[in-house]
């Protein structure tokens, strides 16, 4: 089978889409299929090109198996609403030369990820004109998102803006996305379950596995062996409400041998750091590199995973799966009757999104219970095994993909 994966996101060493994307192109690729990327120049989550990289011209390699055609890209400064669609339209642009130059090629399946939306047009005439089947795969409903946060405004630009994606989604021959509650919204968007297919974020359980010992990371970090660490590692960008962050370590400030890390890059960062400033309990920490993954998660005695009500809805988070397989227990702002919700009352603790207080509770209760903290824990390892394994995910994948295929 020949797969063309198409997106603005693809970066292997990160975390988020582009890694969970850079898997899937490396499993694909071993597993004896034709795989070729067309993708922009990594920058996320900290909005600056990597070194390495170009932004202003196109660049082909190699990586695991597959070919890689990196496009040009602009990426603003300081990112506002308007800045951050003439960033999409811009890849979504100079993709199009980078698509055509696949013509001979003819892949069966072009895979395009949501988001950006901005990538679906060209996806489709593409696939259409090649006879290959085309593939959208839903990480997050960035128009729902952008309307529910404030970024867009107005009844009549969303009737209309929503009207494009139902026009789009119609046309798609499989639409696939990362958790039921999201599948449901696909259904409400019309379409039909014949075209839907689940394919949740998937976590290598055998990469990163419970620690038997105390993770490095403590000495590193001068925390004391039986300090109680609660742990956010992931972007700070809009739809963490990382703001309760920032109370919730306020009110627990006195609280002895808790310590907080905050770990990651983004637009939130800078607000974050700030608002913590004053105290002593809290570190933060860029993100770590991906062969360590499995130390740092370790570090944690309780992960943290803040959402915003207004968001809490629309996605599944990516970074829950690493969560889960460390063999912590989570606390997540989630409501009971989402997915996230009931994963996390398997395993951890779910409260109100936005509910610092609550958050701040849950914490609190986990962080004297050590024998929960454990209980929890072990379950949180069993639900990874049995819902997130990523070769069983990727395995069933390939199997849609070629019943996809087969479909002609």
């Amino acid at each position: 089978m020949k797969l063309l994966v198409y997106g603005i996101n693809f970066a292997p060493e990160l975390t988020g889409i582009g890694k969970y994307t850079g898997e899937m192109v490396a499993w694909l690729a071993a597993h004896g299929h034709e795989v070729r990327v067309v993708t922009a120049p990594p920058y996320y989550p900290d909005w600056k090109v990597r070194p390495g990289y170009h932004a202003g011209r196109y660049t082909r390699h190699e990586w695991q198996g597959a070919q890689v055609l990196r496009t040009p890209l602009w990426v603003p400064h300081k990112v506002t609403g308007m800045k951050r669609l003439l960033h999409l339209a811009s890849f979504a642009a100079s993709s199009v030369p980078a698509l055509l130059a696949q013509w001979h090629w003819k892949p069966d399946v072009v895979w395009v990820t949501e988001p950006p939306l901005f990538c679906t047009p060209a996806a489709l005439a593409f696939a259409r004109l090649r006879s290959a089947k085309a593939w959208l795969h839903i990480q997050d409903y960035e128009v729902d998102a952008a309307f529910d946060l404030g970024l867009l405004k107005g009844a009549r630009t969303r009737a209309f803006v929503a009207a494009a994606e139902r026009w789009l989604m119609r046309r798609f021959d499989r639409i696939s996305t990362i958790s039921q509650r999201m599948l449901e919204r696909a259904r409400s968007k019309g379409t039909e379950d014949a075209r839907l297919v689940s394919l949740p974020n998937w976590a290598d359980v055998s990469a990163i596995q419970p620690l038997q010992g105390t993770s490095p990371y403590r000495a590193e970090l001068g925390i004391r062996p039986d300090a109680v660490v609660a742990l956010y590692s992931g972007n700070m960008g809009a739809k963490q409400g990382l703001e309760l962050l920032a109370e919730m370590a306020l009110m627990l400030k006195d609280q002895p041998g808790l310590e907080f890390v905050f770990c990651g890059n983004g637009a939130g960062r800078a607000e974050l750091v700030k608002r913590c400033e004053s105290m002593a309990n809290v570190r933060f920490l860029d993100l770590q590199p991906v062969e360590r993954l499995g130390d740092f998660l370790g570090l944690a005695d309780i992960h943290l995973l803040p959402q915003r009500a207004d968001a809490a809805d629309l996605v599944m988070p990516s970074k829950l799966t690493g969560m889960l397989s460390s063999g912590r227990p989570v606390v997540a702002g989630a409501r009971p009757e989402t997915e996230l919700g009931q994963v996390t009352a398997e395993c951890g603790i779910a409260v109100a999104p936005d509910d610092a207080r609550a958050f701040a509770e849950a914490v609190l209760s986990l962080a004297t219970q050590p024998e929960r903290r454990r209980e929890l824990g072990l379950k949180a390892r069993e639900v990874a095994e049995a819902r997130f394994d990523r070769d069983a995910v990727l395995a069933q994948f390939e199997r849609d993909l070629l019943a996809c295929v087969a479909r002609r």
